[in-house]
């Protein structure tokens, strides 16, 4: 019997990345890892073309605009690949009779809920960014009411740019720092949401949707840089601020802890505590140092 192929776009962000570490554990399928230089998902023709040639039994949409406020100047390139690829994928999806799992955010939300957030609850964006992924989502459901849609927020990892990185980094570098005390959320570390997306591949039943993964617990970014200042036996001095005095181009929603509830329950998933992701993470970098 053919193994079942899986595509990944989006290959050389932080979660493709960490897909493709795990796939070596996992030869039970036939992995295609596309960067944006592989496959421009921007473009119906090259995307049909593809999915034509390849005919994937998956398609894992880890493509994404993410830079929040360049967003703000850069609205046109944030809605094509944000708002626009994730339509044209959907559209070959359920042409070729491919599963599309699409990546999405919880920067969907306006961030004034004191609940955690089901995926049913109201979306109202506060930024470009926001706005170019909820289109992504309509467009995604509407072109192929068979998407598998997943929501997180915070993602760090080992690749790419992050904020646990940016912290490590300027822990040594700097003796004191400020950090964001009134954001709330939990933050998602990439190879347990990559574990996720193979879990669900691997599901007995496939079933379409919205769905919320991040790792448990209730955090601010303060919290987060505590947390990791306390790993890495940093001496470097954190001081909390409010948002008002971190100014920056694209507004953040203050309130971003999502409600799992409902990818427990289909999918059967176990969600790791954030500390012990973290300190997964924070591991597998030093390991990588030495």
């Amino acid at each position: 019997m053919p193994k079942l192929k899986i595509v990944v776009t989006g290959a050389n962000g932080q979660l493709g990345k960490e897909l493709r570490l795990l796939s070596a554990s996992l030869p039970l399928y036939d992995y295609i890892f596309l960067s944006e230089e592989d496959l421009s998902v921007q473009h119906a023709e090259e995307v049909n073309r593809f999915f034509e040639s390849e005919r994937p039994d998956f398609c894992i949409n880890c493509a994404a605009y993410t830079a929040v406020d360049k967003a703000e100047s850069e609205k046109e390139i944030a809605f094509a690949i944000n708002g626009k690829s994730p339509g044209l994928l959907a559209a070959a999806s359920r042409l070729y009779q491919t599963k599309l799992i699409h990546l999405s955010t919880d920067y969907v939300f306006d961030g004034w809920s004191s609940e955690p957030l089901k995926e049913d609850a109201p979306t109202d964006p506060v930024n470009i960014y926001g706005a170019s992924k909820l289109m992504g989502e309509e467009l995604a459901l509407q072109n192929n009411p068979q998407t598998l849609i997943i929501r997180t927020a915070w993602l760090y990892s080992e690749f790419g740019n992050n904020f646990v990185k940016t912290m490590i980094r300027l822990m040594r570098e700097k003796e004191s720092i400020n950090v964001i005390n009134d954001q709330v959320g939990s933050p998602t570390y990439a190879a347990d949401l990559a574990k996720v997306i193979l879990q669900i591949i691997n599901w007995k039943n496939f079933n379409p949707g919205i769905y919320h993964y991040s790792n448990e617990g209730r955090i601010s970014w303060y919290d987060f840089a505590l947390t990791i200042k306390e790993i890495i036996q940093s001496n470097c001095q954190i001081n909390p601020i409010p948002s008002s005095q971190y100014p920056s181009a694209a507004r953040r929603p203050a309130f971003s802890l999502l409600d799992k509830t409902k990818i427990r329950t289909v999918y059967g998933v176990e969600i790791p505590d954030w500390k012990t992701s973290l300190n997964s993470c924070i591991a597998r970098m030093n390991k990588k140092e030495v």
